[in-house]
Parts: C-alpha cells; sequence; structure tokens
C-alpha cells in the first residue's frame, strides 16, 4: 500500500485578494507566464488518468488544492472532479483537502466540503489587526471579519478545517495575543507559515520573517502551548506536532524537517508538473501531467536536479548539537527560519527550549 500526494493549482496564481506577503504572486511573477488561467475540464480528466495509472486497489491519494486562490476553479469543477475520481475503476482511498482565503465559502460550498470530507486549510492571521495589515482584498479593504464570518460557517456545517496563520516579522513580536486569538476563537489546529521574502529580493521587508523573530516567538509559545496543555487544553501547533512525530517515534510529518527535498508533484491550471510549490519555475518545470504519468515524470532531469542539488551547510550547522535533526532544513525557508548572516540559527533556540520539556509534554498529552 502507497499514499500520493498531488497538489494542484486549479486556478493557478489568479486570486480575489491582494496580499502584501503572497510567495506566489512572487513566484508566477518570474516565470514565462505568469498565470495559466483555470484548469480546462479535459486536462482535469486525462490528469486524474494518469494519477490512477500509478495507484493499485488498497492504495491512499490525497488531492490537496492550493492557488493563488483554488476557490476560483468554481464550484463546478471540484464537483466535476470528485465525479470523475468516484468513476474511476480502481478501489483507491481518497483524501481532499483545500487551501482557501475563505471568501468564497458561502453555504453551497460548505454543503459540498463537508460531504465530500474536505480538510480545508483557511488562513486567518491572528489578530484582526495582524490579518487586515497584509490581507486585503481588490480595493485594499482589510478582510478579517469576512474570514472570521467563514470560520463560523465551516463550524456551523461540521467542515474539518485547520487554521493556517502567516507568520510575519510583525506577528511574531505579538505571540501573547495571537495565542489568546486561539483560545478565544476555540480553534484546535493551528499551522503557522514562516512570512519568506521574495525569491528575487534585493532588500528586507517588512514583514518577512527573521530567524530572530522565529525564534523569539516560538519560544514564548512553547510556554503559552504547555501551560494550556497541562490544564488538559490539547491545541495542536503544526510544528510541534512535527517535531513530537520526529523525536518521540521518528517519523517525518513535514517537508524538509531533516534537510531533505522530496518531489511534491505540484500542477499547475495547464497540467505542467513541478517538484515544490515554493519553486514552480520554468526551469523546474519535470514535463506534463497530460503526457507521462507521475512516475515517469519523476524519473525527468529536472527532478533529479531539484533533488541532487547541493547543500552548503554553515559553520554553525556543522558544530550544531542538533545536525542530525535537521540537516540544515528546508532550504526555501533559510533565510527566515534557520541561520542567518551573524550564524544564529533561530530554529537550533527553539530546539533547545522544546527538547528539555519534551517528557512533560508527553506525560501531559497522555494524562
Amino acid at each position: 500500500m502507497k499514499h500520493i500526494s498531488v497538489l494542484i493549482k486549479p486556478a493557478s496564481s489568479l486570486c480575489n485578494l491582494r496580499c502584501k506577503y503572497c510567495f506566489y504572486a512572487n513566484v508566477s511573477s518570474i516565470r514565462e507566464v505568469r498565470s495559466y488561467g483555470k484548469m480546462k475540464e479535459e486536462t482535469m480528466r486525462k490528469m486524474i488518468e494518469q494519477i490512477f495509472v500509478d495507484l493499485e486497489d488498497g492504495d491512499h491519494l490525497t488531492l490537496a488544492f492550493q492557488g493563488g486562490e483554488p476557490t476560483l476553479a468554481g464550484l463546478t469543477y471540484y464537483r466535476q472532479l470528485v465525479s470523475y475520481v468516484q468513476a474511476q475503476e480502481k478501489r483507491v482511498v481518497i483524501h481532499y483537502a483545500i487551501q482557501t482565503n475563505g471568501i468564497m465559502l458561502n453555504d453551497q460550498w460548505c454543503q459540498f466540503l463537508q460531504q465530500n470530507k474536505f480538510l480545508v486549510g483557511l488562513s486567518i492571521d491572528g489578530s484582526s489587526y495582524h490579518h487586515n495589515l497584509n490581507r486585503v482584498d481588490t480595493k485594499r479593504q482589510g478582510t478579517f471579519q469576512r474570514v472570521l464570518a467563514t470560520k463560523q460557517r465551516l463550524d456551523a456545517y461540521g467542515v474539518e478545517y485547520n487554521i493556517l496563520c502567516v507568520l510575519t516579522n510583525q506577528l511574531a513580536k505579538d505571540c501573547d495575543k495571537v495565542f489568546q486569538f486561539i483560545k478565544e476563537n476555540q480553534i484546535h489546529y493551528m499551522q503557522f507559515i514562516p512570512c519568506l521574502e521574495d525569491l528575487d529580493a534585493k532588500a528586507r521587508s517588512n514583514y518577512g520573517l527573521t530567524p530572530k523573530t522565529f525564534a523569539t516567538f516560538y519560544q514564548q509559545l512553547i510556554n503559552l502551548w504547555l501551560s494550556e496543555l497541562e490544564q488538559g487544553n490539547y491545541i495542536s501547533i503544526k510544528l510541534f506536532d512535527d517535531l513530537i512525530q520526529l523525536l518521540v517515534t521518528n517519523q517525518v510529518t513535514a517537508c524538509g524537517i531533516l534537510g531533505n527535498c522530496q518531489v511534491q508533484y505540484v500542477i499547475e491550471a495547464d497540467g505542467s508538473v513541478y517538484p515544490c510549490d515554493f519553486y514552480v519555475l520554468d526551469e523546474y518545470r519535470m514535463g506534463y501531467i497530460q503526457e507521462q504519468t507521475l512516475r515517469e515524470l519523476f524519473e525527468q532531469d529536472a527532478s533529479r536536479k531539484f533533488l541532487c542539488e547541493k547543500r552548503d551547510l554553515s559553520d554553525t550547522c556543522q558544530a550544531c548539537p542538533f545536525l542530525n535533526t535537521c540537516r540544515g532544513g528546508c532550504k526555501r525557508m533559510k533565510d527566515a527560519v534557520y541561520v542567518d548572516e551573524t550564524g544564529f540559527c533561530g530554529y537550533q533556540q527553539v530546539l533547545q527550549v522544546f527538547l528539555p520539556k519534551i517528557n512533560r509534554i508527553m506525560e501531559a498529552i497522555h494524562q
């Protein structure tokens, strides 16, 4: 039995918001084609057929949708896709997920998501202040209240969801307020996504995370989270969950956590396939799903190039007591999380606080 995951961008880089820090807006801006528009039904059908070639009865397949804003592909697109997946002869276990800004999720959408057991990643940047600072619409108006209403709608329909919070440089300085927001809104699953500088950035922005602010945020969060945990209230924080799995069960549940890249199979709206969501660039295009299966795409030169790119570990990494637990981490996040120009490593600082508490954490989880 195998588990294959595919990340699909059915509306390419199209979006109904203008988030100031959007990494995909930057990625798409330095490609030959900025947006491939909306995925055609013919492309969708061929994509499903090709994905199923490498599957057998009993296998698991995760189809995750991202953007841009993936709901702009339209509800009809998703209904057709689910129907076509169900029509496949092989008895494969299907898992659906979608990452969205939530603006489009009305009652019809929520009914569909609940009926088809979609896991929703809903983007909310903590408090209204931080959210509205960067997550604005085409008129530059904040979207916090609209997205909070969507969260309440997901609750009402029983849709399973995680909250995705972009950890900006500014937000990282307000850990107390962010954690208060989590508790007040009864959020049970939270993922903080490090805010990255543009690939072609010439200077630092106001919002790009740094290793020092990353460390400051998580060092505070660990104590707040553990205090809540010891009172019997478990809040899933993605990084903490990943560390527990790695340190306690030796399971890798996050791409790049051990410094090794993996091919993720990112499929753009035109059917072009890339190895990583951070590198959906012309030079990394592996081919087209209409023409090759996932197995065949994996064997392309572009895939090998991505996997075999040399990593030069800094002196800080070479001397780090956690070297075997990290190996330099995700290469795209190195300037936001790991070693800065002074040799300071944010991830090392977080591990130095987290590891001594691992026994307390496990006791609290099992109490």
